[in-house]
């Protein structure tokens, strides 16, 4: 009877940590949609506001579930004493409030709840980020105030867990009490079943970070998740991709994919090197002397479409883009949200599935048939890596060398001086970059800018750049979140325009017979309101500049990604039949889809990749909309996509040959 009096007390007040845990979250999900509410859709009403919290309210009993079975374990069963309870409570509250004030920044981000940003975070810098969200999200003013959160949390919760339980009932005889106990855990069970499952007591009846987008807005569908779920989202989604259970990889398709990716589609070859090989056609113009593929940090395309002329935050590109001897694509895509996403791309020549190929075994081993320096160096070049930041950062400067790099350069090799945590000035790199190029051997270039990065640190003043002139202009966009914010970050981007345009200038005069690339690592994190189409949101760049090259070298808005850069140089400058390995066709040879992580691009749409949510470019008069068949689009790039992620995928985690016994 002893124990039947105590666990019916634990059991009670582990109730009431359960619904102190659940009214939280809540109540946490209702202020970020208060405080956050710009990033809802206009037509966004009350009943899909309403259904986002009952969604989160069914989903969060899961966490708050997860937090008392703590107690229920710990206190209730094995009897610890009843302190610990309120320290379970009080833990969580701490945890629970600190995500709360994190989430805000982090969701201006990325327009998304705690993801795989999350997950790749601890493969990255660890202390620049620590530094960055001191200096840049104002991490030590929100933890102060999740302090004093807590505080109340712990005042409410002290209250909630003295109050007086119901005594257990008169249990007289053997019968009651074997009564009562099968009843309690029949109850129990039930009860815990049906937090498992968020409100039901089935799997199809349930809901879960899978299926918990009940609204049309994707703001609330975010919202539904508390932070708890969320970053269980990010590790279920992170172990499954490293399974391979990645949208579109099928490893059982891996000759099927092979075949469609092969220029010859009647191979049946175990090895998939037949399948990656093509031949040049012919070079198009003479050989350049050098050759510098510049990838610029978050270096969005956004700001170069019409309707954000007012800004006049790329006038350096677009001059460079207004010259005969200039090509521009704007159907282009990033490899993927994150800068060494982009990085792996360019190196290995292999889209993103969401592996970080840089922290593989098989990438030190040997190189990936599709690597970018092994054709280089056949063609005659050198191929070096030049990066404003931290050679060790992510084991960028290890994985370049790996894959056949000759040198690697960070900002402590030319001994420029720090700006922020993550490395130089931009206008540093570019200056030794610049100083180091010599006129006896051929060079290609791999250029990686720092300066467009949080903390936004970067003196725009001195630099020239008239923030209030392009806060005012900010004023006229709707739905922008936070305009002075917004106006510095859009600084920096000023800054790298520049200094990318003015390198671009000086290295063509001093290196006549050279070209450029110039695109953007990502575009991820900069957007120009809260609502941002699938184009602004993802699209980067595609400029190619300099000697022989002229507006019509390309078909128009060539459909491109970054591992479409490497083959369409080649293509460029090759001689006729050199061999060369490419999972992607050049632009040259566009299939007519460019996609990363998460989004595509054909000639006409943007689309999501793992949703129907497509889109007309901007650039695609909207009378064309009826000669545009959304479904073949969709279609059309999903093959591709999936066949060029299998291949891809199958390189990656088991090398060239297709046998079964791998």
């Amino acid at each position: 009877m002893k124990f039947l009096k105590r666990f019916f007390d634990g059991v009670q007040r582990d109730a009431r940590l359960f619904l102190f845990v659940l009214i939280l979250l809540e109540i946490y999900r209702g202020l970020f949609i208060l405080f956050m509410s710009g990033y809802m859709s206009e037509d966004t009403g009350a009943a899909q506001i309403f259904s986002a919290l009952f969604a989160g309210l069914r989903l969060s009993l899961k966490t708050a579930g997860a937090v008392t079975l703590i107690s229920f374990v710990l206190v209730t069963l094995v009897g610890l004493r009843a302190r610990l309870r309120l320290l379970v409570g009080i833990f969580a509250s701490l945890i629970f409030s600190l995500l709360f004030m994190l989430r805000f920044p982090y969701y201006r981000a990325f327009q998304s709840t705690f993801g795989l940003e999350v997950v790749q975070g601890f493969h990255d810098d660890l202390w620049s980020i620590i530094v960055t969200m001191f200096q840049e999200y104002g991490i030590a003013w929100r933890f102060l105030v999740a302090l004093v959160l807590t505080v109340f949390c712990i005042a409410a919760l002290s209250r909630l867990l003295i109050i007086k339980t119901f005594p257990l009932p008169v249990l007289d005889s053997k019968k009651k009490i074997a009564g009562f106990s099968v009843a309690s855990v029949a109850v129990i069970f039930l009860f815990g079943l049906f937090v498992r499952f968020g409100g039901s007591f089935n799997y199809a009846h349930g809901i879960n970070w899978e299926n918990a987008g009940v609204t049309t807005d994707n703001f609330l569908n975010e919202c539904i998740l508390d932070d708890a779920q969320a970053l269980y989202r990010a590790r279920a989604m992170a172990k499954r991709m490293e399974a391979g259970e990645i949208f579109g990889v099928d490893k059982n398709k891996i000759l099927e994919s092979a075949q469609f990716v092969a220029v010859n589609h009647e191979l049946t070859e175990k090895n998939l090197a037949p399948y990656l090989e093509r031949k040049a056609k012919g070079e198009k113009i003479p050989k350049p002397k050098h050759i510098f593929i510049i990838l610029g940090e978050t270096f969005m395309q956004w700001p170069l479409l019409g309707k954000y002329d007012e800004l006049l935050i790329a006038e350096g590109i677009k001059s460079l883009i207004a010259e005969d001897k200039c090509y521009y694509s704007r159907n282009f895509m990033p490899n993927g949200d994150f800068t060494s996403t982009a990085i792996n791309g360019l190196v290995t020549g292999l889209p993103d599935v969401n592996i970080k190929v840089n922290y593989q075994a098989r990438t030190y081993e040997k190189l990936y048939i599709t690597a970018m320096a092994p054709a280089f160096k056949e063609l005659g070049y050198k191929v070096d890596f030049w990066y404003g930041g931290m050679p060790s950062w992510d084991s960028i400067a290890k994985m370049s060398l790996a894959q056949g790099f000759d040198n690697f350069y960070g900002y402590p090799d030319f001994n420029a001086p720090k700006q922020t945590t993550w490395g130089t000035k931009d206008e540093n790199l570019f200056n030794a970059l610049l100083a180091h190029l010599a006129d006896e051997e051929p060079t290609v270039h791999l250029i990686m800018t720092t300066t467009n990065h949080p903390p936004y640190n970067l003196d725009l003043a001195a630099e020239g750049y008239d923030i209030n002139a392009v806060t005012a202009a900010l004023k006229k966009i709707p739905n922008v979140d936070d305009v002075n914010q917004l106006a510095v970050e859009l600084g920096h981007y000023w800054y790298m325009d520049e200094v990318i345009t003015n390198f671009v200038r000086a290295a063509s005069e001093k290196f006549p017979e050279s070209i450029f690339v110039v695109t953007g690592d990502h575009a991820v994190r900069c957007d120009p309101s809260t609502h941002p189409t699938i184009f602004e949101h993802q699209s980067v760049p595609f400029v190619l500049y300099g000697a022989g090259i002229t507006k019509e070298i390309l078909p128009p808005d060539a459909v491109g990604d970054h591992i479409s850069i490497v083959p369409t140089l080649i293509e460029l400058i090759a001689p006729k039949d050199f061999a060369y390995y490419s999972i992607a066709p050049s632009l040259f040879d566009s299939d007519g889809v460019g996609f990363n992580n998460a989004a595509f691009v054909t000639s006409k749409v943007a689309g999501q990749i793992e949703s129907d949510v497509m889109e007309l470019l901007p650039h695609v008069a909207s009378n064309e909309l009826n000669d545009v068949n959304l479904n073949d689009q969709r279609a059309h790039a999903l093959k591709t996509i999936s066949a060029i992620r299998t291949v891809a995928w199958w390189l990656i985690m088991n090398g060239l040959f297709m046998g079964n016994d791998k």
